[in-house]
């Protein structure tokens, strides 16, 4: 446990640190929200004085509901084990279900659901937080306009090419550069509002009540431009196993809230000072001579939120790999220091293609913002949901209190959400497409590794009656250790019976070896490796691994040494069962979703690469599988 003193020491640097990679997203909302609500919208709202002091009032009140209330003091509660995000919320809410098959499988979904939506969000915030930066070249020099598109374009493949690189060297300026970011929100904010003080009165709440009593119509659709200024509040709580709750809470409402509100106010003000700037009322607030700087200071901002998104996607992805909803990929560490930093090429270059081809589509910011608000709102609400579920089963809330808070989030969520529906004709359904297809294949993959653990565990001889027929008829027992991967610690693997049928011979020492993915992030070296000593030198090892956890079984496994096995690496042979899936007609799943699973599974990344195994130690024994 470190001192208070050393607390104090790190916690600026936490805080700066918080705040260029966890704020990036929601802070470059002010580029486009104003100007979607009153100007380009698919439904723009009549831009009226009466109007100006709902929406500010409705976007300062979203931010302190959703953001302050919801996620900084509730959601981030919920850790599972300091971990954050959607899916240590599908795995905290799982921990309760216990044998509750429905609740499971409900649980399950939602969560799967929920990872969709981020993907989905993953894919529009870079390219409509770049794309809206570049936007103000065409205020700076309208004779850049054509450039707009292809500078766009350009800025995304160096983000994405410099993934594989690694972010601790780039992210050494995030944080400064986010600091000078929401200073000159807050600047900006700042200078509008002294012009137009009378502003101010948007941040009582009257305001928004009566903006939905008088247009009611008018203030539910502005809600699918209004979220828009909340969009990254899912951040906070995904990256808190970086940073910690205080930090993230420190560089909220000490600094990006107060940033926040002032631009969006300032906003506000000139637009009723000069209808005209609502066009683009984040840039015009600058002076002429600052517009190319706060245009490089905004792409910059807008290059750091998409960081932190595709950050973000690299540990989703890796957290559903290890908990079974996505098969095995290649990981690269990109920092021999920070365990956290890492990169997925098959997750970075498919990213890139998709955030590509929207930029391609929809061509600006406005129509993008059409596309943007159903994946945020969905995730808002499955998040809800899920923490009803810890709430109430894990820390015992009693159900009349989780209701009142879940009804109130939900209130919230739901209207946000509805009201982006209205969005799907103009662009809302890119983000459902996206999400049904990752949940289609998410849901497939877990499915068909269920019925091929099943359709093996069925298929395998008991271990301990063939133990004994060894020790009544013994064969040939050669020198060393093979070391067989199996996910059933209770029957024999395939790879056994095979070898033992071909070869004739037994090694002197057998190891059963099973890999667990546990619910939470991290194990510790005492609880990684369980070892069971079996007659006639056969050994039972099992491995756990939290979901954040780096696997290495050749690391992991000299463990076993204090526990009474001695494995020498050199006199090892791990072998493995290699199934070849047939799709058939029987039960468990269609068939065309069997021969997704099926090119999903040849497509895996290797177990000799995901275990970091020594391939020249490694035999293969294949055996076909209908499934």
């Amino acid at each position: 446990m470190s001192s208070p003193t050393g607390s104090k020491t790190k916690l600026p640097a936490l805080t700066l640190a918080a705040l260029g990679v966890v704020f990036g997203d929601i802070g470059t909302s002010p580029l486009y929200t104003i100007k979607e609500v009153f100007s380009v919208g698919t439904h723009p709202v009549p831009l009226t004085e009466a109007n100006m002091y709902g929406i500010l009032s409705l976007i300062v009140w979203a931010l302190i509901m959703v953001v302050s209330v919801k996620y900084v003091a509730f959601i981030m509660r919920a850790d599972n084990r300091g971990e954050g995000g959607i899916m240590a919320l599908l795995a905290l809410a799982s921990h309760n279900a216990g044998s509750n098959l429905k609740k499971q499988h409900t649980i399950m979904l939602l969560g799967i659901l929920g990872a969709c939506m981020f993907y989905a969000d993953g894919m529009i915030t870079p390219a409509i937080s770049v794309l809206s930066a570049v936007e103000g070249l065409e205020l700076a020099a309208p004779i850049l306009h054509p450039l707009i598109l292809p500078i766009t374009l350009v800025v995304l493949f160096v983000l994405f090419w410099a993934q594989s690189k690694g972010t601790a060297l780039v992210g050494a300026f995030f944080g400064p550069i986010m600091l000078l970011w929401f200073g000159t929100l807050g600047f900006l904010g700042i200078q509008s509002i002294m012009q137009n003080p009378s502003i101010l009165h948007a941040l009582n709440p009257i305001y928004a009540v009566h903006f939905f009593t008088v247009s009611p119509w008018i203030a539910f659709v502005a809600l699918g431009a209004v979220v828009l200024a909340v969009t990254g509040a899912e951040a906070l709580y995904a990256d808190m196993g970086h940073f910690g709750r205080f930090p993230i809470r420190l560089a909220w409402f000490g600094f990006v809230l107060p940033a926040l509100i002032l631009n969006y106010f300032g906003q506000g003000a000139l637009i009723l000072q000069h209808p005209e700037s609502v066009k683009n009322p984040f840039y015009l607030l600058a002076p002429e001579w600052m517009l190319f700087p706060l245009i490089i200071l905004a792409t910059l901002a807008a290059v750091i939120a998409s960081q932190a998104v595709i950050t973000g996607a690299f540990s989703v992805s890796r957290q559903a790999l290890q908990l079974g909803y996505l098969p095995r990929m290649h990981v690269e560490h990109t920092s021999e220091s920070q365990e956290g930093q890492i990169y997925m090429p098959r997750v970075s270059w498919g990213l890139m293609a998709a955030v590509m081809g929207l930029v391609l589509t929809f061509k600006s910011s406005g129509n993008l913002a059409a596309a943007y608000g159903i994946a945020v709102t969905g995730d808002m609400v499955i998040t809800t949901l899920l923490a009803g579920i810890v709430f109430h089963n894990l820390w015992g809330w009693s159900k009349l209190r989780t209701g009142l808070l879940v009804a109130m989030f939900l209130t919230v969520d739901v209207a946000f959400f509805s009201a982006n529906v209205l969005k799907i004709p103009d662009g809302g359904w890119v983000p459902l497409a996206i999400g049904i297809v990752i949940f289609t294949l998410m849901l497939t993959w877990k499915t068909g590794r269920t019925i091929v653990y099943t359709r093996l565990k069925n298929e395998a001889m008991a271990l301990d009656p063939f133990i004994e027929a060894i020790g009544a008829h013994p064969p040939t027992r050669v020198p060393g250790t093979a070391l067989f991967m199996t996910p059933n610690p209770d029957g024999v693997p395939h790879a056994m019976l095979h070898n033992l049928k071909h070869n004739k011979v037994l090694h002197e020492k057998m190891v059963i070896l099973t890999v667990k993915f546990l619910d939470y992030p991290h194990t510790s070296e005492e609880e990684r490796v369980q070892l069971e000593v079996l007659p006639h030198e056969f050994y039972r090892v099992t491995v756990k691994y939290g979901f954040k956890d780096e696997p290495d079984l050749p690391r992991d496994l000299q463990l076993c040494t204090e526990k009474g096995l001695v494995l020498d690496e050199m006199d090892t042979s791990f072998f493995i069962g290699k199934e070849i899936l047939i799709a058939s007609g029987k039960s468990g799943m269609s068939f065309w979703r069997k021969k997704i699973f099926i090119g999903l599974f040849r497509s895996a990344e290797t177990i000799t690469n995901q275990f970091k195994l020594p391939p020249n130690r490694v035999i293969e024994l294949g055996s076909q599988l209908k499934i």
